[in-house]
């Protein structure tokens, strides 16, 4: 089994965007890149829309092999919603559109399955769903909180298991925020998890630091009961430019997704206001 990391927030724009290949196939999960509309009051700077381009060039060529593609809710970092042909002739399997789903991502959910029915090879309803391909054995969470609550809607984690290998992908839960995040993860026992991370940079207004301790508390456990996992931490962390203070605090260790692909860190929109400060400098030269 093959796990491949195309884009990420470490990589330079907001991203989960994998590829695992197992048993002849080519699974495709959440195939969106999207950057963050203000930070620090400034919009995207040109380096950030130059990196966006270029991760979604390698997500494109890859969803072209893709036997299988994955949306596990309907934020638009997590699918494209200008490139649905990407979803033509595939089994595309979705968070289910009716159930455990708010408002904004039921509309987007709709305006999705309008453009890829008939046209899609199949799709598939992902909630507590187990699925055997070739051998690839899929196992999604039931619909789980994205955060704390399910304010901004829900998601589902993917177990992927072959070869007596095990690879989880748990999408936007924001860190380990709830238990039942915790449980799923902890059952899953993954050889390399590739998990979304604490919001740090929205404290305390967007996220109390409650939530975060409670966030911490829980991957500490999750960290101690999978002693030999790998864990990937990347997304909402590496918004913040100064995560890593927050897990050395808790003396967790971990690989961003760009360190696990074996490429140098960009945080570039943790690095907006910085990018906008050496540009003008330059200018002034």
């Amino acid at each position: 089994m093959i796990v491949e990391i195309l884009a990420a927030d470490s990589m330079g724009a907001r991203s989960m965007a994998t590829c695992v290949e197992a048993g002849g196939h080519l699974f495709l999960i959440d195939p969106g890149v999207a950057l963050g509309p203000l930070r620090y009051g400034l919009p995207p700077h040109r380096a950030e829309f130059e990196a966006k381009d270029r991760l979604w060039r390698r997500i494109e060529d890859r969803a072209r092999s893709a036997d299988f593609i994955i949306v596990t809710h309907y934020h638009h970092d997590h699918y494209n919603p200008d490139r649905p042909d990407i979803f033509f002739g595939k089994v595309v399997i979705l968070k289910d559109w009716k159930r455990n789903i708010n408002k904004n991502q039921a509309k987007r959910a709709s305006l999705l399955l309008e453009q890829i029915r008939g046209k899609a090879k199949e799709i598939v309803v992902a909630d507590g769903n187990e699925l055997e391909i070739d051998g690839v054995k899929l196992i999604f969470s039931p619909a789980q909180p994205h955060g704390y609550s399910n304010r901004l809607g829900c998601v589902v984690q993917v177990l992927f298991s072959f070869g007596g290998k095990r690879f989880l992908f748990t999408s936007d839960i924001q860190g380990v925020c709830l238990r039942e995040h915790a449980d799923f993860i902890i059952s899953a026992t993954p050889d390399v998890v590739f998990m979304d991370g604490a919001p740090t940079y929205l404290l305390p207004t967007k996220f109390p630091k409650a939530r975060l301790e409670e966030a911490f508390a829980n991957l500490t456990c999750v960290m101690e009961s999978l002693r030999d996992t790998t864990f990937v931490v990347d997304h909402h962390t590496t918004r913040d430019e100064h995560y890593r203070r927050w897990f050395e605090l808790y003396k967790l260790d971990f690989k961003t997704a760009a360190e696990f692909m074996g490429f140098e860190n960009m945080f570039l929109e943790a690095w907006r206001k910085k990018l906008y400060k050496d540009e003008v400098r330059l200018l002034g030269d």
